[in-house]
């Protein structure tokens, strides 16, 4: 996909990957609108974004989650630029911990990294294939096609991200809809640094099995493997390039993989 003249929406707009998403795609020239719960944020990336590229960026405040603001966001992009021809359901909520994470924990995890994808790929699909085409984005994680050591609402959410994606390829990507799963490890965000005072030791696990599995990225350098992802039309996005080898050793022994990661778990225990 080339994205110069596109309209694009971005969902977590307002900092780390998605602030660097909306940064690199007005750069190319793609015309953006900028999502985030923190309006003072939504406020603060436009305004330093439209200082470089006035006209070519605008702001949305709402859920993710909630249908009415997804329409709201797609409203919004189309009376400012146009319809939305790149979506990126950027916007995700972090590890918490174990089998002791509530409910009400799982819930917003599954409607925040789940369903919100589902939402928008529902209001958004019949206008592309309508007019022939439109590119999802799906911001997942490593964990989605590995796990999350000491998280399952994440490990859980981040897979069924990964195999809604999956799905929406499959379905459509014979009529003109591409779809791209990104899915990094370690990014040097709010969400990675988390609360380094949490008394949860299955958080503070979920957080150094991140940064000590590899390199943590700068979000601009998940930016430009996005971009350069979407100019070749690839579906997975892997910023790491070693979480493909990591996945490949999962299928081709899943015993074997999974026994390295109990003795990975114990090594960050003792740690």
């Amino acid at each position: 996909m080339d994205v110069t003249g596109k309209v694009a929406a971005i969902t977590g707009g307002a900092g780390g990957i998605g602030s660097a998403i909306a940064r690199r795609l007005v750069e190319r020239g793609c015309r953006v609108v900028v999502s985030d719960l923190d309006g003072d944020r939504v406020e603060e990336v436009v305004t330093g974004l439209a200082a470089t590229a006035p006209g070519l960026v605008a702001r949305h405040v709402g859920d993710c989650a909630d249908e009415t603001d997804l329409a709201g966001l797609l409203a919004e992009a189309d009376h400012r630029f146009g319809p939305v021809d790149l979506f990126v359901a950027n916007a995700g909520v972090g590890p918490v911990a174990g089998l002791d994470a509530s409910d009400t924990e799982w819930s917003t995890a599954i409607e925040v990294n789940v369903l919100a994808h589902v939402r928008a790929a529902r209001l958004l699909v019949p206008g592309w294939l309508e007019r022939g085409g439109g590119h999802f984005v799906a911001t997942a994680s490593a964990a989605g096609l590995l796990t999350q050591i000491g998280s399952p609402t994440y490990s859980v959410t981040k897979h069924a991200a990964v195999g809604f994606a999956e799905w929406l390829s499959v379905t459509y990507g014979d009529q003109g809809i591409g779809v791209s799963c990104l899915c990094p490890m370690g990014v040097d965000t709010a969400m990675l640094r988390g609360d380094p005072g949490a008394d949860d030791e299955s958080t503070r696990q979920a957080l150094r099995a991140v940064t000590d599995a590899g390199r943590v990225l700068e979000p601009l350098d998940v930016a430009d493997e996005l971009l350069a992802a979407l100019g070749d039309g690839r579906f997975l996005v892997l910023p790491h390039p070693e979480v493909l080898e990591f996945y490949r050793r999962k299928g081709a022994d899943y015993d074997r993989w999974l026994s390295g990661m109990r003795r990975y778990r114990q090594s960050l225990t003792r740690a």
